[in-house]
């Protein structure tokens, strides 16, 4: 969310630099001073965190007139006991626990003072996006950080590990607000392993090579018909796989006659126009489309200004953005001057630009030009369609592919230098090259465009160390899996690494010439893809050793604390399955009845109703849920939560330093897309659309140009899939043209965002939460976007785990996570969460959990007490781990502004439907 999601969210200085007081600083333009040592009696030497022993921890109390402490933990668990080995202190939330870290204090400045202080920040709800503690890390030998995808108590710190603190704001993913200082001025001794001024060597690997009639093989076999490929679950055409294949299979063997079959039935006008024309014969093209089709002709011999009827190259140029989507009525599918339409992703932009040149054409110069704004910092690039000021995550797979159009295209060295640097620095030892920057695990996608790239840029030693890695991952069947540890075979890794096994590369093999076509071997049939596993996922949510007594989850193992929002994510995603409808009714029972976690807190202690703190968006997401099972949301947990809800709208903007309301509309605060879109679906579905008009109104003017919502209200945050799926399916409730307009240009939105593995980028980088927050969005609409539902499903099940859990996100700190798994498991039922229903008929009401908290005040698990009888007994569980940058399980302040009330949704497969009522219980 700002998660997912959250990576990002989503993802983006405003930090102070700090004046020269003690003899230990190190210059960095200003001065930033250092303590060399913590002086907690539990902390660990400084020395004796190295490179490969222990982590160190900086927390910079510039702002607060102190200095940047440090200290080291040699015996590694979690960014949290790091803190506090480290001789740190920590203060959490009332709303959100220890888990989210408010205050922060050191022993020996200013007598142990937390700080910001009470007068400052009463840490009653999560902070605000500008004034909290963010939380950033490095590996050994980076010399920049990355901002956490995971909070404190989730992030598992490695041997040479630096993590930092920085007090202030950073936008949701993390792109602004980077500590001043660097990471080897916080490591022990000052520094780490410094850069070789001669470059990277290659990688010392054995001689290998791609094992080509077997991929081919394996390709062939895919063909249906061989001429075809399908879309998983379905008897329709997957047009982009089929020209994958077809690129590969011309690498091997230019005269393949495989490939010159499924060409000539790409060239049919009908598959054609299915294809890059789906707006229409006389309407632009799909640019993605129409460049892959153009490469496919120049691959096969073809022509590309009459294929299937159509000047391919003459469309491409012809619909080149002008303007973006500044302009006062933008163009559909153009973002930025330069953009070719509907690209979708980077990806689009740089085979077009290839399929131009290699057809004779010149590519406009915006066009060109436009690639470069999609190198990141560090020289690689993102596959995403950035525009300035975005967050930008570096992708192995995509620096390969731009470099290559870059170079191809001519007259930006000096980018095509620094991406090719980028690929020679993120290889591994092992040859292989990971998805992304914030992974390490090698990808043979990534891995195989790298070194088409590499041996294209004269960098033949480092394109072989690639290849070499590649034999040794090719599957028995011939094909590739899209990284370690994956079992199952990849098309698209397959056709990368097969080109770079052929030692060639895209630009290459489409300027090549065919003979014409022999006859086809016959093909076999695919296997097609499946979604998660919706019954191990519910297995995995309602183990009591995550889900307390059966009723709630911890906001960390043994605490006692429950994150309610946490727990009605779970419940969520029970409701939506229903396969296990008995646990269902004992959380329900539990929130509705008064039941009390190990702390005696309640849900409505969560909430802060009748109180100045009570949040619109946690009495929303608790008064859907009670909708959602049939319960009166005007009279659960003894509270009316639709009433709670009127009152909290506010009628103008609160005056500073009062933050409770963003503007008029706004629920009190709330401070998220998502806190306002829960607010408006409980009142809608409470047949209280008139009350809602005005929050319905504030919600709507929140939507961008392009479509998108924020991940924040009240304060500057960038455009966010999870927000903006949110925000659509809230909108959907209502019938209007409007509405439905709104609802239809965020879905067009969603699609862009959608990366080559089927997933999305979120605050956590290619995550579970946005993935799946994406496809319940688009959803919506199924008919339309039916093959990036499919594509977003089978990368979801692909980050379930054998515990029938699921990853944070693919690449990150492997191991399954409760709350990421509430929101695979929920959505993937294909439920949208504005209509959300199960009927609890036939369930039996089980004794409600009280608490019994020991006198000391540590925490103790709930026991089932039956009213009239006395508590005893002790229990135990895990919440699993978190998806947040500042210790709480979520990632991005803006997730944990609205991952600890919303938590994050799952995916859907529903079709999109129109209400033609904006009251009642769905």
């Amino acid at each position: 969310m700002g998660t997912e999601q959250r990576d990002e969210r989503r993802t983006h200085t405003r930090r102070r630099l700090l004046s020269l007081a003690t003899a230990a600083f190190l210059t960095l333009g200003a001065g930033v001073a250092f303590l060399t040592a913590p002086t907690s009696a539990n902390a660990d030497p400084i020395e004796q965190c190295t490179a490969t022993t222990g982590a160190v921890v900086a927390v910079d109390f510039g702002p607060f007139g102190g200095k940047v402490e440090r200290g080291c933990d040699t015996t590694l668990t979690t960014g949290y006991e790091l803190l506090h080995t480290a001789g740190f202190t920590t203060v959490g939330t009332q709303h959100d626990g220890d888990a989210f870290i408010c205050r922060l204090g050191f022993g020996t400045f200013n007598s142990g003072t937390e700080y910001p202080t009470p007068d400052k920040e009463d840490c009653v709800l999560t902070p605000k996006a500008t004034a909290y503690w963010s939380y950033w890390h490095a590996s050994p030998g980076d010399q920049k950080w990355t901002y956490s995808s995971l909070g404190a108590k989730s992030r598992a710190p490695k041997p040479g590990d630096v993590d930092a603190w920085v007090f202030g704001g950073t936008d949701v993913g993390g792109t602004s607000g980077k500590p001043t200082f660097s990471p080897d001025d916080v490591r022990a001794g000052g520094g780490g392993p410094k850069p070789d001024p001669t470059g990277p060597k290659p990688p010392d690997v054995p001689p290998g090579a791609v094992d080509l009639p077997a991929a081919t093989r394996w390709l062939t076999g895919k063909l249906i018909e061989g001429e075809r490929v399908l879309k998983a679950d379905s008897t329709d055409t997957d047009y982009p796989a089929t020209t994958e294949v077809i690129y590969a299979l011309a690498a091997v063997d230019p005269k393949s006659p495989a490939a010159q079959k499924a060409a000539a039935f790409l060239a049919t006008p009908a598959h054609t126009e299915a294809y890059a024309y789906p707006a229409g014969k006389d309407q632009a093209p799909d640019a993605t489309a129409a460049a892959r089709l153009a490469l496919v002709a120049e691959a096969t011999g073809k022509d590309p200004r009459a294929f299937g009827g159509r000047d391919l190259l003459g469309d491409l140029v012809k619909y080149v953005c002008t303007s973006g989507v500044e302009a006062p009525e933008p163009v559909p599918g153009c973002m930025t001057k330069g953009d070719f339409r509907t690209p979708y992703q980077a990806e689009g932009q740089a085979l077009a630009v290839i399929a131009l040149v290699n057809g004779g054409v010149t590519p406009p110069a915006d066009a060109v030009a436009r690639m470069t704004a999609f190198q990141c910092e560090d020289g690689g690039f993102s596959s995403m369609l950035l525009r300035a000021g975005d967050w930008c995550d570096s992708e192995a797979g995509a620096t390969g592919l731009m470099t290559l159009a870059l170079k191809r295209a001519g007259g930006h060295d000096p980018v095509v230098e620094k991406g090719r640097a980028y690929l020679k620095k993120a290889q591994a030892p092992t040859g292989s090259l990971p998805a992304a920057s914030y992974t390490t695990v090698g990808s043979a996608f990534a891995t195989g465009l790298a070194a088409q790239a590499l041996r294209t840029l004269g960098d033949p030693l480092f394109a072989d160390a690639a290849v070499s890695w590649l034999s040794r991952e090719q599957l028995p069947v011939g094909a590739f899996t899209f990284e370690d540890p994956d079992t199952d075979p990849v098309l698209m890794a397959t056709t990368a690494a097969t080109i770079a096994g052929a030692k060639t590369d895209l630009v290459a093999l489409t300027t090549k010439k065919s003979d014409p076509p022999k006859p086809s071997p016959d093909p076999t049939k695919p296997v097609p893809g499946a979604g998660p596993d919706l019954k191990k996922g519910t297995a995995y949510l309602t183990d009591h050793s995550r889900l307390i007594q059966g009723r709630y989850y911890e906001n960390s193992p043994g605490s006692g604390f429950a994150d309610y929002g946490l727990t009605i994510d779970g419940a969520y995603a029970l409701a939506a399955t229903g396969e296990d409808n008995t646990t269902l009714r004992n959380i329900v029972d539990f929130l509705d009845k008064g039941g009390k976690d190990g702390k005696g807190r309640g849900v409505h202690d969560w909430t802060l109703i009748g109180t100045k703190y009570a949040g619109g968006g946690s009495i929303g997401k608790t008064a859907l849920l009670a909708q959602a099972v049939g319960r009166d949301p005007r009279a659960f947990g003894g509270q009316d939560l639709i009433a709670a809800l009127a009152k909290a709208v506010c009628p103008a903007k609160s005056a500073q330093p009062d933050r409770s309301c963003a503007d008029k509309g706004a629920y009190t605060n709330a401070t998220s897309v998502f806190s306002q879109s829960l607010g408006v679906i409980a009142q809608v579905r409470a047949g209280e659309s008139a009350a809602a008009g005005e929050p319905i109104a504030y919600l709507k003017s929140l939507q961008e140009p392009s479509g998108a919502w924020p991940s924040l209200i009240g304060e500057p945050s960038q455009a966010e899939v999870d927000s903006t799926a949110m925000a659509a399916m809230t909108l959907d409730l209502l019938p209007d043209a409007a509405s439905q307009a709104a609802v239809d240009k965020a879905l067009a939105w969603l699609a862009t965002q959608q990366k080559e593995d089927g997933g999305f980028p979120g605050a956590s980088g290619n995550s579970v939460n946005s993935a799946a927050l994406a496809v319940q969005g688009m959803s919506l609409d199924s008919a339309r976007y039916a093959d990036r539902i499919a594509k977003a499903r089978t990368f979801l099940a692909s980050q379930q785990n054998g515990d029938g859990g699921f990853n944070v996100a693919k690449g990150g700190q492997p191991g399954s996570d409760v709350r990421a798994s509430t929101q695979a498991v929920g959505g993937a039922t294909g439920i949208s969460f504005a209509t959300l229903t199960r009927s609890l008929d036939g369930t039996t009401p089980q004794p409600v959990p009280t608490t019994s908290v020991q006198p000391s005040g540590s925490p103790s698990a709930p026991v089932i007490v039956t009213p009239g009888e006395s508590a005893g007994g002790t229990g135990s569980g895990s919440a699993g781990g978190g998806l947040a940058s500042t210790g709480a399980q979520v990632g991005g302040i803006a997730a944990a502004a609205v991952a600890l009330v919303l938590g994050g949704w799952g995916i859907t497969r529903a079709a999109r439907k129109r209400r033609t009522t904006t009251g009642g219980e769905a």
